[in-house]
């Protein structure tokens, strides 16, 4: 199997000293035990049966400060990409469809400031670098940390290489090949975005954003997330769990739910989800969703020629297939006979 942090000597030569101490607090720590994946990777649905290696938010966050920290050797912009996701809590995005906020994926985000604020060893080190949490709780006001989609960001950068390793073993060397080709240059808004230099590596780098985008809305995707959001709504309702658990570990929360009989069972019922069946309208048993979900993709600029798009018509048809997929397909579990 692939070690987690695989792609850290991808993104910078050698691994900053002076990063370390922020990466070893307890609040960049227990994303190690917040998954990239929402919970997907419990269920046996094939493509997350197979992953090839481990991907958790912590991986992900330092991945994305690597990346801004060798694109402008700012600590400022490189510590507000390492904590953008310090807020995030259990099954990530999973709880955005318990807040009914699944279509803009934000209602997770506003306690980041105040968890920086909270946190003592953030702000002896915040002090010690001489930044204050206003620099660093916001990540979007950095356009290499974060931009609008469909434009390339550290943050998008980072989770679609990440995830080429994760889902299909992409060569190392390939991945290198694709990030060493990136500069950062001005975009059409005279804004600061990373930028590709020749047109192939981006038409290579756009077919792996697309893969992953399509996983991150597949119907497998949409069905499990929702259904882990039930799962979790019934859980608070019974007072098997508490907001406060959602802000600690997968490993915790799971260990809660098995505690009690029917979280168990539902547990349980999640993980064996292996298979789903299709329809117009919904059937008359249990169980039919009919679930959107927020659509994530990426439109590559290519340096001094324009947005990939404009330059491959494959491209731009792919594209707008994905963005015309049908989310009002209804949804159910084929059952284990």
């Amino acid at each position: 199997m692939i070690k987690e942090g695989s792609l850290y000597p991808v993104y910078v030569s050698s691994f900053p000293p002076w990063l370390r101490p922020w990466t070893a607090t307890p609040a960049m720590q227990r994303l190690k035990e917040i998954g990239m994946n929402c919970g997907l990777e419990y269920t046996r649905y094939p493509i997350y049966r197979h992953l090839t290696k481990p991907y958790s938010r912590y991986e992900h966050s330092v991945g994305t400060a690597l990346i801004v920290w060798h694109f402008t050797q700012d600590p400022a912009q490189t510590i507000a990409a390492l904590l953008h996701d310090v807020s995030t809590p259990v099954f990530a995005h999973v709880i955005d469809f318990l807040n009914e906020d699944h279509l803009t994926q934000e209602s997770t985000e506003g306690s980041t400031r105040l968890l920086i604020e909270q946190s003592p060893e953030l702000q002896r080190l915040l002090t010690q670098a001489g930044l204050s949490t206003e620099q660093v709780c916001d990540y979007h006001q950095y356009p290499i940390a974060d931009n609008d989609s469909p434009q390339l960001s550290a943050d998008r950068l980072e989770y679609t290489l990440g995830n080429a390793l994760a889902f299909q073993a992409y060569p190392l060397d390939r991945l290198r090949a694709i990030y060493a080709d990136l500069i950062v240059a001005h975009d059409e808004h005279d804004q600061p975005e990373l930028v590709f230099r020749s047109f192939d590596r981006a038409r290579e780098f756009a077919r792996l954003a697309l893969i992953n985008s399509w996983i991150y809305v597949a119907d497998e995707d949409r069905y499990a997330m929702q259904r882990l959001a039930d799962l979790i709504r019934s859980a608070l309702r019974r007072r098997v769990l508490t907001l406060e658990d959602l802000m600690t570990s997968e490993p915790q929360v799971i260990a809660k739910l098995k505690q009690e009989a029917p979280s168990a069972q539902a547990w349980d019922a999640y993980c064996q989800l292996h298979q789903l069946r299709r329809a117009a309208a919904p059937g008359a048993e249990e169980g039919w969703l009919q679930v959107k979900a927020k659509r994530r993709w990426i439109d590559p600029l290519v340096l001094n020629q324009g947005r990939l798009s404009m330059l491959d018509p494959f491209y731009e048809a792919e594209i707008e297939r994905f963005l015309n997929q049908d989310q009002t397909i209804w949804l159910n579990e084929i059952l284990n006979k």
